[in-house]
This record gives C-alpha cells, sequence and structure tokens, in this order.
C-alpha cells in the first residue's frame, strides 16, 4: 500500500484578514509548539518558537498573519506557559487554560 508523504515544512496559509481564528501552544521549558486553526477547525499552520519574551512576541506575530486573533489554548498557564498567558492577555487575547491529558 504507498504511503501519502506529508510535506517537509507547513504552509503558510493565511485566512482572510478579518477572519477569526484560534492559536493553541502546547508549552515546555525551552520552547513552545503553537497551531492556528480557523473557527471550524482546518489547521492554517504549526511551528515552535523559543520560550523568551522575544519568542512570545514573534509567535503573536506570526498568529496574528493568519486573521482575527482573539482566543488562544495554552497549556500549563500556571508554569511553562504562565509568562506567555500573560503576555496574550496584554495583547487582548482571551487565554483558555488547557490541561495536559
Amino acid at each position: 500500500m504507498p504511503s501519502i508523504t506529508q510535506p517537509a515544512a507547513p504552509c503558510h496559509t493565511p485566512a482572510d484578514p478579518g477572519e477569526e481564528i484560534l492559536l493553541g501552544v502546547d508549552t515546555h521549558k525551552d520552547f513552545h509548539a503553537a497551531a492556528v486553526v480557523t473557527v471550524l477547525g482546518a489547521a492554517l499552520d504549526g511551528r515552535t518558537f523559543p520560550a523568551t519574551t522575544e519568542g512570545y512576541r514573534q509567535l503573536v506575530a506570526w498568529a496574528r498573519s493568519f486573521g482575527a486573533l482573539r482566543r488562544a489554548g495554552v497549556e500549563c498557564t500556571g508554569s511553562y506557559g504562565a509568562a506567555l498567558a500573560r503576555l496574550l492577555r496584554a495583547e487582548g487575547i482571551e487565554v483558555t487554560e488547557v490541561n495536559q491529558p
């Protein structure tokens, strides 16, 4: 049975500029893995960013390049995701805690 190959790098597929998009972030000590999806759940892109203030700013700018970012789901907002959650809230983005399984 033939296998389907996946592209090596995700494609940047922006939504309509006014369309709301959602951000999801899997937090880690040294980096955060982020994904942007439409409100209907279509994946637009995903990538990792350093877990630093500059990395958080890059993450937000990247996510906003897809559409209107108003909501984000962030894992571990009490530990590894705390600083990112603060920055997102300061940017006017509603943050929802995502629990680990």
